[in-house]
């Protein structure tokens, strides 16, 4: 025990005596109180020694008093009528008849006495953290503390209240709280009132401001951003008043409740992320040796990030850019990890270079992320994409089995599932080659415990060349923000959600080792009208689409389709028992087959044989349907 929790103990005993005392001198007049002192002195050591035991049992001592709740008043409650039954069993049952022939105490004195006791223990708690909040409330006001209101229900009000009194949260008042619920309006939370409903922001501002208060700062707890709350029209009300915007990161997403953090775009676009057991992860990883191929880009490095953090003991970056090779090293090299982090810059194309370095590293699993991704890009430079989503995949899946790696785990895309692009036709074929490989492992029974995956998902958030950085960036020049159809729908996820579950699908696939399943598909939601999205991030910068930022509609370009799909007709669909992830068992080709049209691949390309490549992509992909773009490309090729 520390001294503090000798202190409470003292406190304590000296409350009980206090308690027993008191509950005499007032129950008893000077005549009874005389006769009955004695053997009250004499029972009352005995009975402070038992005291302090019970409080010992029940743990009174370990409560912080500053953080005083109900469960430690429960706790004071417990303990009260621990020692009141004690009481009652002694006076009517042991002692009292027996000895004295009536009772001692008599059962008002022993109410008397438990209401007082309670009052006795629990009175100094409240009243140290009455003085702790009150303290602290001071100091928040030298401090100038800004005045904000909550945006959200009571119960989440309460956390950051609670943050604020413990001295968690600083600079930051909250005046009053505006809550969607009804039964929320005409109370009071820890003294903090709500003063209307979500309406009432301006009324509620212009009030405040009349009475002396400037509100300057929003706070959105996570029932702000429900859709009934309409979060998107109360960030475009606050931006017009001018006020600043933070938000309470969620419970449920990991967050620490009494944090606050800018509010994101991106929290009103997903659907609520798919919950990840962290805890198996980090078994899969840690101790682990990684390779990361396109490790500098948005989701590569963020996959080195995530398995650094899950423990892996050994990482080695693959990257062609040296600004990202670096960019990403050094902030991996800056996080507090014990991983060994080593950056080479390789192309994924250079077979030799690349079944070098990963033959010396002995990696454990391959996350294979490098890959060319931009589709109108790659309908004019389709060779290019040939020969890093095909060639270069098959480098690295060869060189991973080589060096003798129990997985690799290839990210792919939507765009592969009946494919109409180059980026979907590459990305199928390389799948076909990891799942050809991976059959090829299975057949062989205990011969090399090896899988080859593939995980595929759509749009994400934020990483590089997607939508919703685009789509600022058209904001903040003043518009027009560009969208290529009215009626185009696309899935989205963020990126740590994507790479979270791309690590759940490798540790899924290394415990089913049959080959029976070597495509994953990430649940991504329902899909998002590329033209309402625009409307929403426009409305999230305070403006109008439409009146301030107009929308143009600029033509489905090269490669592109309406709507995405997650399965190809003849896949079927199989649900592996984690949540926001399916398998899908497409048709597989043999291995034979396989290294027989990348051979004819090799050959097209070195010959600058347009034809020929474009035969052997729809005798591997049937469903492709690329001829007009790959004959429209022909005379783009160097």
């Amino acid at each position: 025990m520390t001294p503090r929790q000798y202190l409470i103990v003292l406190h304590d005993v000296i409350a009980t005596a206090a308690a027993t005392v008191l509950t005499f001198v007032i129950r008893f007049d000077d005549y009874r109180l005389a006769l009955k002192l004695p053997d009250l002195l004499k029972f009352l050591p005995l009975f402070l020694v038992y005291a302090a035991a019970v409080y010992f049992v029940l743990k009174l001592h370990q409560s912080k008093w500053r953080f005083t709740s109900v469960p430690d008043l429960f706790n004071i409650f417990r303990a009260s009528s621990v020692l009141a039954i004690t009481l009652l069993a002694l006076d009517y049952i042991l002692v009292s008849p027996n000895v004295y022939g009536n009772f001692f105490f008599g059962k008002v004195t022993i109410l008397l006495y438990w209401v007082l006791q309670m009052f006795f223990l629990g009175g100094g708690r409240i009243g140290y953290r009455y003085f702790h909040y009150a303290r602290t409330l001071q100091r928040v006001k030298i401090a100038d503390a800004t005045p904000a209101l909550i945006i959200g229900r009571t119960a989440d009000a309460e956390v950051l209240l609670r943050g604020i009194e413990s001295g968690a949260v600083k600079k930051i008042w909250p005046v009053g709280i505006l809550s969607p619920s009804s039964t929320d309006r005409g109370q009071s939370i820890r003294s903090i009132p709500v003063l209307g409903d979500l309406d009432d922001l301006e009324s509620v501002i212009a009030d405040l401001g009349s009475r002396g208060t400037r509100v300057t700062r929003l706070v959105m707890a996570p029932s702000a951003f429900s859709p009934e709350a309409r979060p998107e029209a109360m960030l475009m009300r606050a931006r017009r008043l001018g006020l600043q915007l933070s938000q309470m990161p969620s419970l449920e997403a990991g967050g620490v409740a009494v944090q606050l953090a800018p509010v994101s775009v991106e929290d009103l676009l997903l659907r609520p992320s798919v919950r990840i057991d962290y805890q198996r992860l980090e078994e899969f990883v840690s101790g682990k040796s990684i390779v990361v191929t396109g490790g500098g880009g948005s989701i590569g490095s963020e996959i080195c990030e995530r398995i650094v953090a899950f423990g892996a003991t050994r990482l080695l970056v693959i990257e062609n850019s040296e600004p990202a090779l670096y960019a990403v090293v050094e902030k991996l090299l800056a996080e507090p990890n014990k991983a060994e982090v080593t950056g080479r810059i390789a192309d994924i194309r250079d077979r030799a270079r690349i079944m070098r370095l990963i033959a010396d590293f002995k990696p454990d699993i391959v996350f294979h992320a490098a890959a060319l991704k931009h589709v109108p890009i790659l309908e004019r430079d389709w060779d290019e994409g040939i020969k890093t989503n095909v060639l270069g995949s098959i480098n690295v899946a060869d060189a991973a089995s080589a060096a003798g790696a129990s997985a690799m785990v290839m990210i792919s895309t939507d765009k592969a599932i009946e494919p109409v692009s180059m980026l979907g036709a590459t990305k199928r074929l390389a799948e076909m080659y990891c799942e050809a490989l991976d059959a090829d492992f299975a057949s062989r029974g205990g011969e090399r415990d090896m899988r080859l995956i593939s995980v595929r998902f759509g749009n994400v958030l934020a990483s590089n060349g997607s939508v919703v950085p685009k789509f600022k960036a058209q904001i903040e020049a003043g518009g027009p923000v560009t969208v290529t159809h009215p009626d185009m729908v696309r899935y989205f996820m963020t990126i740590r959600e994507a790479c979270d579950l791309v690590i759940t699908a490798s540790r899924h696939a290394n415990s089913v080792n049959d080959g029976s399943v070597s495509v994953y598909v990430l649940n991504m939601g329902q899909p998002v009208k590329i033209v309402d999205l625009a409307e929403r991030i426009i409305r999230l910068s305070g403006l109008e689409p439409g009146r301030d930022i107009k929308i143009e509609f600029t033509g489905i370009r090269p490669g592109e389709r309406l709507h995405e799909i997650l399965f190809a007709r003849e896949e079927a669909m199989a649900e592996i028992g984690i949540p926001g992830i399916v398998a899908a068992r497409p048709v597989q080709a043999s291995l034979a087959d396989l290294r027989g049209w990348v051979a004819e691949l090799e050959k097209g390309l070195a010959n600058n044989e347009h034809d020929v490549i474009y035969k052997v992509l729809r005798e591997a992909v049937p469903e492709f349907a690329g001829e007009a773009k790959l004959s429209a490309g022909k005379n783009l090729a160097p």
